[in-house]
C-alpha cells in the first residue's frame, strides 16, 4: 500500500504542478483578446486566428486544470444526502464513484479521442474559417486533460482505500497548502485581529 501512497503522491504532485501553469494560458487568452481589440479598433483589421488561439488557450486550460481541480475537491458536489452520512460511507460512495463512473468516462473519452487527434495530426486539417489555425493541437487537449484527470482519480480512489485500512489520513480533511488569494485572506484575517487585540488592549482617555 506504502507503494500505491508514494504513487499517489507523485500524481498529486504532477496535478498541482500543471495547476498553478494553467492560470498563465488565461493570462495569454487575455493579452491576445485586448491585443486583438485594439489592433481591430486603431487599424481597422483583425484575423480570425486571434479569435481562434483565445478559445485554443481557454480550452487547454479547461482541459489540464480538470485533475487540479479534482486534487482540491473544488468540483460541484451535491451533499444533500451524502453530508448526512458517516465518514466512512462518504468514502465508500466515492470510491465506487471513481472506480465504476471517473474511470470509464475518462477511458471511453481517450478511447474516442486519441485517434481523431492522431488523424488530424496526419491530414494537417486546418480550420473552415479564413485565416484559421490548424486544428489537432486544440484536439490534443481532449486526451491530455483526461489523462490527467483519470491520474487524479486513481490518486483519490488509493487515498481512500488507504483510510479505510487504516494506513492513510483522511482523505476528505482540510489540504494543507493554501492557494494564493487563501494566504491573503488569512493573512488580513490575521492583521485584523492583531488590530483589534491592540485597540482593545490600549488604554482609553480619561475624560
Amino acid at each position: 500500500m506504502q507503494g500505491l501512497l508514494k504513487l499517489s503522491r507523485a500524481i498529486d504532485w504532477l496535478n498541482a504542478q500543471v495547476g498553478k501553469y494553467a492560470i498563465w494560458l488565461i493570462l495569454a487568452a487575455t493579452v491576445i483578446s485586448a491585443v486583438n481589440a485594439l489592433v481591430r479598433k486603431v487599424f481597422n483589421t483583425s484575423s480570425n486566428a486571434f479569435l481562434e488561439v483565445q478559445w485554443y488557450l481557454f480550452a487547454w486550460s479547461f482541459l489540464i486544470a480538470a485533475g487540479f481541480t479534482l486534487l482540491h475537491r473544488e468540483h460541484v458536489r451535491i451533499d444533500v444526502v451524502n453530508s448526512r452520512l458517516s465518514k466512512r460511507k462518504q468514502v465508500w460512495i466515492d470510491i465506487i464513484g471513481f472506480a465504476f463512473f471517473l474511470t470509464p468516462l475518462c477511458l471511453a473519452v481517450l478511447y474516442l479521442s486519441v485517434p481523431v487527434v492522431v488523424q488530424m495530426y496526419q491530414s494537417g486539417e486546418v480550420s473552415g474559417n479564413s485565416g484559421g489555425l490548424i486544428r489537432w493541437p486544440v484536439w490534443a487537449a481532449l486526451p491530455v486533460g483526461f489523462v490527467l484527470l483519470l491520474l487524479q482519480g486513481w490518486s483519490e480512489l488509493i487515498k481512500r482505500i488507504a483510510f479505510l485500512r487504516g494506513e492513510g489520513p483522511d482523505p476528505m480533511g482540510r489540504l494543507t497548502d493554501k492557494t494564493a488569494e487563501a494566504e491573503l485572506i488569512e493573512a488580513l484575517r490575521v492583521q485584523a485581529e492583531a488590530d483589534a487585540a491592540k485597540a482593545a488592549a490600549s488604554p482609553k482617555p480619561q475624560l
